[in-house]
């Protein structure tokens, strides 16, 4: 299936099912072909500007707003050998005195609160990224960029500037799963050790939210790790880095794949480092080669959810309006969401 973006409102355009999209190579579900043959944007496209205005209007009713950004500080031993982000406060001097203050940034984009973008991950046995994108074609490494009028193509193909022009912004819908799955005040699992979230515990905790679905929701799970990390000794908090990573996280089937299609989710998040259960079992594919790779989907990690949780449960309502600009890094792979709900 192809189309051209610019013709296509897909506030209300026909989009196949899971099962109805064609396979590239070994791999089911690919929609290389729905959103446009140059496409740059993946399921960002569904969040419209009808979209945007009627889910704004609706959700944002009591001018209340919660950050879902955990600061760049933390965690302070970022897992997946990346690098621990470094602060620099200045003080600036002038004539012997206290002058202004600037501050010197240096983080990897995924060492905390994320999203990850159409350049993260590939499928990797065919080593291809999003839309038909060969991995060698995207260029590594330092690219300084002098002229803002002189930018190679190559650098800007499927780079997260494309969502930080558009914006991820529409109806957040939150499954606060640890409410939901804890007993008697317990959670059921440990979100630092491998577990599997299935398909009928988040459309079972969606009920019981009384939650309904719709074309273009930001879906956004709490399950636990943020909390988890605050209740923890530094001693634990520490252990986390260098050692094999076990996390918590959606399982890796087909199920899961219909289940986020076909609800045609713009984007999906949660609080883990992983959103999929972490590590896959042996011979799964990553869930991260379909969602991002053949679909385009947004994927976040290391959202902090907390105060989002209290407040959604002081409203007794799981829907808000969600605002989220990447930084405008160009041919960038990630970025920190910069995002927050609205109610």
């Amino acid at each position: 299936m192809s189309t051209t973006k610019d013709t296509v409102d897909w506030t209300t355009a026909e989009i196949p099912a899971y099962d109805e999209l064609p396979a590239f190579r070994n791999f089911p579900g690919c929609a290389w072909g729905v959103w446009g043959a140059d496409d740059q944007l993946g399921t960002v496209n569904l969040l419209t500007e009808t979209l945007v205005k009627q889910s704004a209007g609706e959700e944002i009713r009591t001018g209340k707003t919660v950050s879902l950004n955990w600061p760049l500080n933390f965690p302070d031993k970022p897992m997946f050998g990346r690098l621990p982000p470094e602060i620099k406060y200045i003080q600036k001097q002038k004539e012997g005195r206290n002058y202004s203050r600037d501050d010197e940034i240096h983080i990897n984009t995924q060492s905390g609160s994320q999203w990850d973008g159409l350049r993260h991950f590939p499928i990797l046995e065919h080593e291809m990224f999003y839309n038909n994108t060969p991995a060698e074609t995207l260029p590594h490494g330092l690219h300084p960029i002098p002229d803002p009028l002189q930018v190679d193509p190559a650098q800007t193909h499927i780079g997260i500037q494309n969502w930080a022009d558009h914006g991820i912004c529409g109806r957040g819908v939150l499954l606060d799963l640890v409410k939901f799955l804890s007993k008697d005040g317990v959670l059921t699992y440990d979100p630092m050790n491998t577990h599997a979230i299935t398909v009928p515990e988040l459309e079972a905790c969606a009920e019981a939210q009384g939650v309904e679905f719709r074309r273009g929701d930001i879906l956004i799970l709490r399950v636990g790790f943020i909390k988890k990390y605050y209740e923890a000794s530094q001693e634990a908090r520490e252990s986390l880095r260098g050692k094999p990573e076990t996390f918590a996280g959606i399982e890796q089937s087909e199920d899961m794949k219909r289940f986020l299609w076909n609800n045609h989710f713009s984007a999906i998040a949660s609080d883990q480092p992983s959103l999929e259960r972490w590590p896959t079992p042996a011979g799964t594919p990553h869930m991260h080669q379909t969602i991002l790779g053949l679909w385009g989907m947004p994927i976040g990690e290391l959202f902090d959810l907390e105060k989002l949780s209290e407040v959604c449960a002081g409203y007794q309502r799981y829907t808000f309006f969600v605002s989220s600009w990447p930084l405008n890094i160009i041919g960038g792979a990630a970025s920190p969401p910069n995002a927050a709900a609205f109610f």
